[in-house]
């Protein structure tokens, strides 16, 4: 069963279990899709792998089934994202 972290690794943005936007890798690094969007190929700056749409929970699976309330911060990985400038 996956964790559902509740944060975003990169900038501690509050993720809900419902929240179709967020991404995962293999190894359930949270990303919130803002951050995302700037990492170098769409990799997971923590492993390089793949980032995935993490499934949603059904909110009445919640009480048996609960998200992980272990936060997971890591405020280096802002160096690892691409600058993106708007013309």
């Amino acid at each position: 069963m996956l964790e559902m972290r509740p944060n975003c690794e990169c900038c501690d943005r509050d993720l809900s279990a419902q929240d179709a936007s967020v991404l995962i890798c293999s190894f359930e690094c949270t990303w919130c899709a803002d951050c995302a969007a700037g990492f170098a190929g769409g990799r997971c700056p923590n492993c390089g792998g793949a980032l995935s749409n993490r499934p949603t929970r059904a909110l009445e699976k919640m009480a048996a089934n609960p998200a992980s309330t272990e936060r997971v911060y890591n405020p280096d990985c802002l160096s690892t994202r691409e600058v993106v400038t708007v013309a």
